[in-house]
């Protein structure tokens, strides 16, 4: 079809949903059924909103935000694609370290904030510890579950041609196994996101969206700062997000399991 019809869009599906969402919020704040006084309504809220991406102090605790989160992803990126090639591809290696990965993997980041408060003196490099070690794991196995994908006859041809196992690894099983390191990169990227703000929550600082959001607590309009200044988390979240989907579908428009 050339024109698809407005409701089958996920974009405008999604816009009456959140638009009917704050409308329930603000009729329940305007009727008394939610106390504003524990929440603000959803137009104060929004006009705070509105208020906050002009406000130079914020941009830039937004600024010091997306810093840490993008040097924490790179730095996730060049060593857990490696790490991911490496165990999926020579079993003994990842059979060895696989009771290390199953006892790492379920460990909740959140709870290794306060460890890492006292392990690292700088914030900044806090968080980036903290963004590498929540966010390996979604890259780490997409690159090893993508390289169990990859066609067994592609590999026996070019072994076949007297390739080697680097030539073959780089040649057939690194281009067939990158879309699922795009994925992993991108779930990787929200999680990047939530715990560079949660770090910043619980252990303090003077720069970043979370210490703003303690700050703003102490404030006249605390409880409408804080939930504007978590709106723009979440919107920022939202286009992370919307980001590396649009690579994706750009770069791998050939591959089945591209995100559509």
């Amino acid at each position: 079809m050339l024109f698809r019809r407005p409701f089958d869009s996920a974009l405008f599906c999604g816009f009456l949903g959140v638009t009917g969402l704050l409308l329930l919020a603000e009729a329940a704040g305007r009727l008394g059924l939610v106390s504003t006084v524990q929440f603000p309504l959803a137009s104060t809220v929004l006009v705070a909103a509105a208020g906050l991406a002009a406000d130079p102090e914020f941009l830039l605790d937004v600024g010091a935000t997306f810093a840490a989160w993008a040097m924490g992803l790179a730095l996730t990126v060049a060593v857990a694609v490696p790490a991911g090639l490496l165990l999926g591809s020579v079993p003994a290696v990842e059979r060895a370290l696989r009771p290390v990965i199953e006892f790492l993997r379920p460990i909740p980041s959140v709870a290794l904030i306060p460890l890492a408060a006292f392990v690292f003196t700088e914030r900044l490099d806090m968080k980036i510890a903290m963004i590498m070690y929540a966010s390996t794991w979604p890259i780490l196995i997409n690159t090893m579950y993508g390289l169990r994908e990859v066609d067994p006859l592609a590999k026996e041809t070019l072994r076949t041609f007297g390739f080697g196992r680097l030539a073959v690894l780089l040649r057939v099983s690194l281009p067939s196994t990158a879309p699922f390191i795009a994925t992993g990169v991108r779930v990787a990227a929200t999680i990047a996101l939530i715990l560079a703000i949660s770090t910043e929550l619980l252990a303090g600082g003077s720069d970043g969206i979370g210490a703003f959001i303690i700050l703003a607590g102490s404030s006249p309009d605390g409880l409408t700062l804080t939930v504007a200044a978590t709106v723009w988390a979440g919107l920022l979240g939202i286009a992370t997000n919307g980001a590396f989907v649009w690579a994706e579908r750009r770069i791998f428009h050939w591959h089945p399991g591209t995100a559509r």
